[in-house]
């Protein structure tokens, strides 16, 4: 299954997208994790230390000119052979003995890009965001920025669902309604709303536009002593109720890619 996580900043979709691969691997599955991110912090996130962050995508000029050419640009690169030479593996939480793994790609975005090639750094993305949600049988978890206009329309038919997260606040909804119309334009009708830190789902939402199938993630006093420490968001003591909520967002999923 191919996931894409987005929402306003500061919602938690990076933490939320960190659990849903590492349990995932736990449970022997191999996924890809791809950071399209303003903030790059996926790897962080989900365990890899600063030092060990390889180079975004985008800031590869060399890379880019090599596969995608300046001035005419080609539209044919060849990038099957990128994602297992850029990733690097990221640990897997609680003595991992199942087999599975994750490996992270960190893609960028082009506002990070550097001058003068950013339709060029743009076409590589989106070539390889489409082989790797097209071409690949494995997980892929891809944390996106708040709109989905990074996937493009050829990797958005490889995209099972679209996880929409937000905080119980109007802003946050707005936002995410705003993703789910743009999302559904698009042809990514499988979506669940994730509100994030409540504990359960109020009767009624105020704003309109918003994904049906809503699940909540209740405050996690681990993570928030967590953060004060660590950027990694893995391994915390409320791990099995986290893995209750990553299993029952999954089914919904599932449920959603069935209709």
């Amino acid at each position: 299954m191919k996931i894409a996580f987005a929402g306003k900043g500061g919602v938690g979709k990076t933490t939320l997208a960190a659990w849903v691969g590492d349990y995932l691997a736990r449970k022997g599955a191999h996924v890809w994790m791809i950071d399209a991110d303003t903030a790059l912090s996926l790897g962080q996130a989900s365990g890899l230390p600063a030092a060990e962050l390889p180079a975004p995508l985008v800031t590869r000029e060399d890379l880019v000119r090599e596969r995608i050419g300046q001035g005419l640009i080609s539209i044919s690169a060849q990038v099957d052979d990128l994602p297992e030479s850029l990733a690097v593996g990221l640990p897997v939480s609680s003595g991992n003995d199942s087999g599975g793994g994750k490996r992270l790609l960190v893609m960028g975005t082009i506002a990070a890009a550097g001058g003068g090639c950013a339709c060029s750094a743009n076409a590589l993305l989106k070539a390889l965001l489409a082989h790797v949600f097209l071409e690949r049988d494995d997980y892929v978890m891809v944390d996106l920025e708040a709109g989905v206009e990074h996937l493009g329309r050829g990797a958005v038919e490889g995209v099972d669902g679209l996880v929409v997260v937000s905080e119980p606040s109007f802003r946050g909804l707005e936002t995410a309604a705003a993703i789910s119309e743009l999302a559904g334009q698009l042809g990514l009708d499988n979506q669940v709303l994730v509100l994030n830190r409540t504990a359960a789902v109020p009767e009624s939402l105020a704003v309109e536009g918003l994904p049906e199938r809503v699940i909540s993630f209740p405050p996690i006093q681990g993570l928030v002593e967590r953060q004060l420490a660590s950027p990694s968001v893995l391994g915390l003591p409320e791990q099995d109720e986290i893995d209750e909520r990553v299993g029952r967002l999954f089914a919904l999923l599932e449920e959603g890619r069935c209709r």
